[in-house]
């Protein structure tokens, strides 16, 4: 199954590192016009020097006003990977209201933020998008110390179903992927610890983690004509740590 983007121009959140920077890559490849957002501009610069056609965009997407503006002035996209999150990990019984606040502000609201503006231009132009919504198995099981994170993914699951119910109607098709654990560069180091480590695998029936290439093909399958009756859908690539 071939699946191109040619002529497409695509907005990828969070894509200086890690699964953010896999889509960015991947769609480029694909023939898409990339625009890649990021807070740090290292990260920024070295993916253009790999792929010097990709247009980035140093931006912090917590500054609700400043993305609004940053964001409108990139023109019409048709399609959106809302990639952008952060994980504050504290025990319940520590969790503060800054860690929450901090959280929901990017993980929630920044999704909101950067979503109402592209989909209010692929209705003006009358493009049938698509948007992929990268959530977490987080949203779903209960995790050690993520009370905030997994709500926070939660609400991204249910921002989803909204988001899919009232922009279906303009042919926008929105939806979800939620990943395990996904050894990116950050993935290897944090769950070095082979205690740590076996205790998650231990919950997963394929017995690893998974690649950043896996994430990657299923965004590309969810924003492509490939997908076209799929809307509303939140996919666990867990290994079928949701299915014990």
């Amino acid at each position: 199954m071939e699946i191109s983007f040619r002529g497409k121009r695509v907005l990828v959140t969070g894509a200086g590192q890690g699964i953010g920077r896999g889509i960015a890559e991947q769609l480029w490849r694909t023939g898409a016009k990339v625009v890649a957002v990021s807070r740090t501009r290292s990260h920024l610069e070295t993916l253009q020097n790999e792929y010097p056609s990709i247009d980035i965009v140093e931006l912090d997407v917590g500054d609700w006003d400043k993305t609004r503006e940053v964001i409108e002035s990139l023109g019409h996209f048709d399609a959106l990977v809302n990639n952008a999150g952060i994980g504050l990990c504290q025990p319940f019984l520590e969790c503060t209201p800054e860690a929450f606040d901090t959280t929901m502000n990017i993980n929630l609201k920044s999704i909101i933020n950067v979503s109402q503006v592209v989909a209010k231009k692929m209705i003006e132009n009358k493009t049938q998008g698509a948007i992929v919504n990268v959530s977490s198995q987080a949203s779903k099981a209960a995790l050690k110390d993520h009370t905030i994170y997994s709500a926070s993914k939660a609400g991204l699951d249910a921002i989803t179903r909204a988001m899919a119910l009232e922009l279906g109607p303009y042919g926008i098709r929105v939806n979800a992927v939620n990943p395990t654990v996904i050894m990116t560069a950050m993935g290897r180091i944090g769950w070095a610890d082979p205690d740590k480590a076996n205790t998650m695998l231990s919950k997963i029936p394929l017995g690893r983690f998974g690649e950043v290439s896996e994430v990657v093909d299923a965004v590309l399958y969810l924003l492509s004509d490939k997908a076209s009756m799929i809307n509303g859908v939140e996919l666990p690539i867990d290994g079928g740590f949701l299915a014990t």
